[in-house]
């Protein structure tokens, strides 16, 4: 396990265990389409980066719906 995830304050600043992977997640994918790391990364993987980034306060959990997130939406007619 990564040190910065076993920090309880953490997680509890983005409220709770589920959002703060939904933002680790939605960040690592970022980074993966080729999005510039915001901390000295190197000999660092993805995952450490990114929790890097969240320890240094420099991600922020916001809640967009699909649309505002640009991802295709469904609509039924």
């Amino acid at each position: 396990m990564i040190a910065g995830l076993q920090d309880d304050q953490l997680i509890h600043k983005f409220g709770g265990r589920f959002k703060l992977t939904a933002l680790i997640q939605r960040r690592w994918l970022q980074l993966m389409q080729g999005a510039r790391p915001m901390v000295p990364h190197e000999g660092l993987t993805p995952l450490e980066v990114v929790v890097q980034e969240i320890a240094e306060g420099k991600l922020e959990l916001t809640m967009e719906t699909p649309a505002e997130a640009g991802e295709d939406v469904e609509v039924d007619a």
